[in-house]
């Protein structure tokens, strides 16, 4: 019998499958808690079996003074500063998302400030320490993905701005140039030390969709991050030329997808159903592209019964078919309002599925 492993690597390569590939996903802080109380542990994971565990470049900040990070906005007393130097507050009643505040926003950044911005480095021995990592990992027989979303869009528009770095990318100011190539010269490095580490999966991705459409058009994705997307994936295959390439990007993707795929990208994570049909995915790219998620966490997963928990499962593998080509799991976190009987019910599916 296979590994974990090795049955998620052939599935995900639309090679056959043994037992059907589930990813519990994340969960937020309440259902942690009710796990615990449930089981006594944390091994979420482990307890739906899921067939990888996740890793990551160490990333060191190289700014020192967030008054200097932020000459032109004072930050709330509760702001956490992450390493690219994007401050984080906390907002009431909001499990995960939180209030971003921008260090070179505003349209009187110059470009000098764009150009001396303090990006993160990564940190000393990051590559020796991941591959440390992802050997434990597959010593216990299971795939190893290295966190890297965020690639080139959002960690640029974290920085700069959403409102501001769209305007500078329509206009061709050269802001939008310097800061994304910058940008996009970081996620080359991080890409190949996972790659060089011997991680099986690279998780890239940012968020080009919305609920209902894309969030810019294929004509400035194309021209603008497009080909610096191109050139992290080709730094990551020309190292471990067998790396899988996860992207994610939440909402409706669907005019994206056959660029995606040209440029190298193995796999589509969430697809959600509620902002595009699986079939309708599927008949467009199926068998060209693996999937990852799929199950709604606005729709089925909070408000439908087990048994329509049931049914999206299978339809969805019925739909890959003996080749695989799909791992099941939540689209998203997996808030408060899903209900353990929903959660089982997505597990006890994929280990019940017959074609």
């Amino acid at each position: 019998m296979t590994t974990p492993r090795e049955n998620l690597l052939r599935s995900l390569r639309r090679r056959g499958f043994e037992t059907v590939p589930v990813d519990s996903g994340a969960f937020c802080a309440s259902q942690i808690e009710a796990f615990k109380a449930r089981f006594g542990h944390e091994d979420i994971a482990g307890y739906f079996g899921s067939p990888v565990r996740n890793c990551s470049v160490k990333q060191r900040a190289t700014w020192s003074d967030p008054v200097k990070l932020y000459p032109r906005e004072v930050l709330p007393a509760n702001a956490r500063i992450d390493a690219m130097g994007v401050a984080h507050s906390q907002q009431p009643d909001c499990y995960h998302m939180t209030r971003m505040h921008h260090p070179l926003q505003g349209q009187e950044v110059s470009l000098d400030e764009v150009k001396n911005y303090p990006l993160a480095s990564i940190a000393p021995g990051a590559g020796e320490a991941l591959r440390q990592v992802a050997d434990g990992i597959h010593s216990r027989g299971l795939a190893t993905m290295a966190h890297q979303a965020c690639t080139i869009w959002e960690t640029a528009w974290y920085i700069r701005s959403m409102e501001d770095l769209m305007a500078d990318m329509m206009t061709g100011d050269e802001r939008a140039q310097v800061h994304l190539d910058r940008v996009t010269a970081h996620a080359v490095e991080s890409i190949r030390t996972s790659s060089g580490a011997g991680v099986d999966i690279v998780q890239l991705g940012d968020d080009i969709g919305m609920q209902s459409t894309i969030m810019m058009s294929l004509e400035l994705w194309r021209h603008w991050l497009k080909p610096r997307l191109a050139q992290v994936i080709r730094a990551g295959k020309s190292i471990k030329p067998d790396l899988l390439i996860f992207y994610h990007s939440c909402g409706y993707v669907l005019p994206f997808l056959n660029d995606l795929i040209e440029i190298g990208v193995d796999i589509l994570n969430p697809v959600q159903p509620e902002c595009m049909k699986f079939d309708v995915v599927h008949r467009e790219v199926g068998g060209r592209i693996s999937f990852w998620g799929t199950v709604g966490t606005q729709s089925t997963l909070p408000f439908g019964t087990p048994a329509e928990v049931r049914e999206v499962v299978w339809a969805n593998l019925r739909a890959c078919g003996k080749q695989g080509g799909i791992v099941i799991a939540p689209t998203h976190m997996v808030e408060p309002e899903v209900p353990w009987e929903n959660l089982l019910a997505m597990k006890q599916a994929c280990e019940t599925f017959r074609l």
